[in-house]
């Protein structure tokens, strides 16, 4: 709730990275926040994790990519949904570091991911360039840890038990 009604955590450049399995509610959580910020008078921008990768990649084959970082630096929020899915390909997460390294210490990020730290070598080229995504993140970060089950797998089950014939023995 917080993150939702100060945007101090924003004019201090901090991030927001929410984890959890599919389904927890990460990007309904991720949009919430930007929605409240965007009520408080900031600027957001929500990105899925590919789109905002292809649209960087497409500035960088340009030789754009600092104009379109630039630009990006309009918003005080940017919301990077589902990082996980970002193909592990130097094309793809070169441009992905770039951003966060161009963004660090000076605008915030709300990034959303199924896996944790630990698996993020497995979403960036090389170790380095892991190691040195996580720590320009978590260097200024609230890190929200989502431990539950998935919503849809939870309603999934319902819907089954409701539709289940019942069982009348006499």
């Amino acid at each position: 709730m917080q993150l939702s009604t100060d945007t101090g955590w924003l004019e201090r450049a901090e991030n927001c990275l929410i984890f959890g399995p599919s389904g927890v509610g990460k990007t309904h959580l991720a949009a919430a926040v930007a929605r409240a910020v965007v009520e408080l008078g900031k600027r957001a921008k929500f990105f899925t994790a590919t789109t905002l990768v292809q649209q960087l990649q497409q500035a960088k084959q340009q030789l754009q990519l600092p104009a379109s970082l630039k630009k990006l630096d309009r918003y005080d929020l940017l919301v990077i949904d589902d990082l996980g899915y970002v193909k592990k390909s130097e094309a793809e997460t070169s441009v992905l570091f770039e951003l966060i390294a161009h963004r660090y210490e000076r605008h915030s990020l709300l990034v959303t991911a199924n896996q944790p730290f630990s698996q993020w070598n497995a979403i960036f080229a090389d170790d380095m360039m892991t190691v040195a995504a996580v720590d320009r993140l978590v260097h200024h970060a609230l890190i929200v840890d989502i431990q539950t089950d998935s919503y849809r797998k939870r309603a999934a089950a319902t819907r089954s038990a409701q539709s289940a014939p019942q069982n009348t023995a006499p």
